[in-house]
Order: C-alpha cells, then structure tokens, then sequence
C-alpha cells in the first residue's frame, strides 16, 4: 500500500479534489489514470481533512489535507535488456541519459518491452521505485523526440526532481525543425492547452475550463526558404506542448504527423538539448548538453 499525505498550497485553492491529484499523478510521474482517480475517490481511498466522503468535484481549500491511498499492485516482470544507452553523466543519485529516437521511455499496454525502462535496468543495479510500474523515470520525452533525459537512482534524488518539475524550476531546451519560415526573430507562446474536444488522444490550444496554461520561449536560429532552425524552452510542461503551440501558430514541427501531417523529416524533428536543474545531494545547479543529431546536421546541410 502506497500512502501520500499533501497540503494544499495557497495556488492550489478552490482546485477539484480530482484534478488535484491528477497533478500529483502527472508531476510524480505515477501513471494514475482520471479513471483510476474517480475510484479510488469513490472508494473511500482519498481523505480530505480525515473524511473519505468526499466527492471528485469537491473544491479544495488552502490547508487541507488530503490522504490518498494506493493498493500496490504486482507490474508484472519488467525484464532487463542490453540495449545500448548515451549515458552522459552518472552518480550516486541520478543520470541523464541522451535517449535515441524511436525508443518508448517505459512499459505501457501493448508495449512490454524494448524501452528506455527496460534498458537502466540492465545498465544500473538502483533505480527509484516510487512508481514500480517505471522505475527511475521522472520525466518523459514522446518517442521520436531525442535528447536529455534524467533518471533517479533512489526515491529521495526522485521526489526531489519531480518537485523541481512540479514548480517548473528545471530548465530546458529543445532544438527543433519547423515548417516555413517564422516571422519573428523570438517570441514567447502563452496558449493554454487541453484534451482535444474529439481527438481524446491529441491535444490542442483551447479557452475551456479543462485547459491550462502553457507557455514557451522560442528564438530563431536560421530560416530557409521552406523551414526554420528554432530553440525552444517550455516554461511549463504540459503533454505535446511544443507540438501543439507550434503546430497552433502554423509552424508544425517536421515529422509530426499527429499534429502536422508531414513527412519532410524522417522522424519527428525534436531534440532535448539542454537540461539543467538542482541537485538533490549538494542542492548546487547542474547542467548538461549534447550534440544535434546527425539527421538535423545532414538536413541542414542538403537546405
């Protein structure tokens, strides 16, 4: 049995008792899904202030306390594979990994193997269990997206981590390849983002009261007659955000057919360059870079 007690903070206020721990989930990196959620809620596994009479929609206030119980449930055997890691750097708390593209970060249904997951268990003997369905993994990138990526070797290093993501304190940087060429020289995208009203699998910008808000930087690196080099770095982490804002503004991202509809890149043109954050042990900033990928460098060179 997993228990997490949490505070509401004063940000938090007049949340939905549902999507409050829908962000914790999601911050945490737990895999709980709003399903899930409504029947642990239902099922007298969530208190509020020591009531489990509560209701997914109740609205939370500054100071109360929520209590939310996990029935641990077996994973199953995630087994250990010797596939090739880019391990940037290592020590006794984490690594950052340089993820390859075209490789899922861990396990889901209908994909039990061949994972990023699968992969630290055969290169690292400790690994976070917080969540024993992903072991390590504090943050994800899609599957065709390459780059930095860290990963907690112990449940202290990840729930350190995963506060720093939680109060978007981590910094990041992407590089990413884009249709057409993009007007300004650098320019800041504050959209919100939400569930697609019919697409349940994408996201899109929206002004409902299910999205929320999203905000990246972007500057503008070189432009080409029909494409532009651009940096990205997201101030919040919500799901496809780049895609979706750059998609959003008529510059899909090349290679992304969920939200752009193009194959003029072999892969979805989107690399993690640069991370940089707290750590955990010494409380000093670090930071970590890695080259662009040899598809990017070729592209350019062919433009």
């Amino acid at each position: 049995m997993q228990e997490h007690i949490l505070k509401v903070l004063a940000q938090e206020a007049n949340s939905r008792l549902d999507l409050f721990i829908a962000d914790f989930s999601r911050n945490n990196n737990l895999g709980i899904s709003r399903t899930s959620i409504q029947k642990l809620i239902s099922g007298g596994k969530v208190t509020v202030n020591g009531s489990s009479s509560a209701k997914p929609h109740l609205k939370l206030k500054e100071g109360d306390e929520v209590k939310i119980r996990i029935e641990d449930k077996s994973p199953g055997v995630i087994s250990a594979e010797d596939i090739p890691l880019d391990i940037v750097y290592e020590d006794e708390d984490l690594a950052v990994i340089n993820k390859h593209p075209g490789i899922v970060v861990h396990p889901a249904p209908g994909n039990p193997e061949h994972t990023l997951v699968n992969a630290l268990l055969h290169h690292f003997k400790n690994l976070s269990d917080i969540n024993p369905h992903r072991p390590g993994i504090v943050h994800r990138l899609d599957k065709e997206t390459s780059g930095l990526l860290v990963i907690a070797k112990n449940n202290p290093a990840h729930l350190s981590l995963a506060k720093q993501f939680a109060a978007h304190s981590i910094k990041r940087k992407y590089i990413a390849l884009v249709k057409g060429r993009v007007d300004f020289d650098e320019n800041v995208i504050e959209l919100p983002i939400g569930r697609h009203p019919y697409k349940r699998k994408n996201m899109s910008v929206g002004f409902g009261k299910n999205t929320k808000y999203a905000k990246t930087f972007y500057h503008t690196l070189k432009r080409g007659s029909d494409f532009s080099l651009l940096e990205l770095e997201p101030f919040t982490g919500r799901t496809h955000q780049l895609r979706v804002h750059l998609a959003f503004l008529g510059h899909p991202i090349l290679g992304d057919s969920k939200y752009g509809k193009n194959n003029e890149f072999s892969r979805l043109a989107l690399h993690a360059k640069y991370l940089g954050f707290t750590h955990p042990r010494t409380g000093k900033f670090v930071e970590f870079s890695c080259k662009l990928p040899l598809k990017f460098s070729e592209f350019l060179d062919k433009k």
